[in-house]
């Protein structure tokens, strides 16, 4: 039987699911009812903003010191990862470190420019409608991406992340896992 510790707190894996709820739902109600659209608008912006703030206070794993690293760290492990030799990392790895800032930046862009189409500068804007149309369609672009890079990590280290983000819990770093 395999240890398992906990990494990912609550807070977490219900912001996690939750902006995948939220997001869906943000894409159903695209085309109305756009009180609704709107108002799931408002929430993932909140959603986001504790993410920010539990990004900066939160346990190790949460935070962004523990798995924001520069390009030539994030480069270094795609060709390891690659050439198959890739370590195995306890919270996020580099590349699912730069995906996430990817996504929270897209998911922003998305917020700021839905939410600038209700201003008067903005309002029946087609530019701006369509910059928030670019954002949303770059949202599933990464998300997809980031579904990708969990299949291709749960097979090369045999553990299943998917499950990980519900229990929170992930097998203990062993000997050959560590630098």
């Amino acid at each position: 039987m395999t240890d398992k510790i906990p990494v990912w707190d609550g807070f977490v894996r219900l912001f996690h699911w939750s902006l995948v709820a939220l997001i869906a739902g943000g894409w159903l109600t695209a085309d109305g009812p756009k009180i609704w659209h709107e108002w799931l608008g408002h929430a993932t912006a909140a959603l986001i903003a504790a993410r920010v703030v539990w990004g900066l206070v939160g346990p190790r794993h949460a935070r962004f010191t523990d798995f924001v690293r520069g390009p030539r760290v994030v480069r270094a492990y795609l060709r390891d990862l690659w050439h198959g030799r890739e370590r195995r990392s306890l919270g996020h790895n580099p590349a699912g470190g730069a995906m996430i800032v990817a996504l929270l930046l897209a998911v922003a862009g998305t917020i700021l420019t839905g939410w600038l189409q209700t201003t008067d500068a903005f309002w029946g804007s087609s530019a701006m409608e369509t910059v928030h149309g670019a954002f949303a369609g770059l949202i599933l672009l990464l998300a997809a991406l980031h579904v990708a890079g969990v299949l291709v990590e749960s097979l090369r280290h045999r553990e299943n992340l998917v499950l990980s983000m519900l229990t929170g819990t992930k097998r203990a770093l062993s000997d050959k896992d560590r630098p």
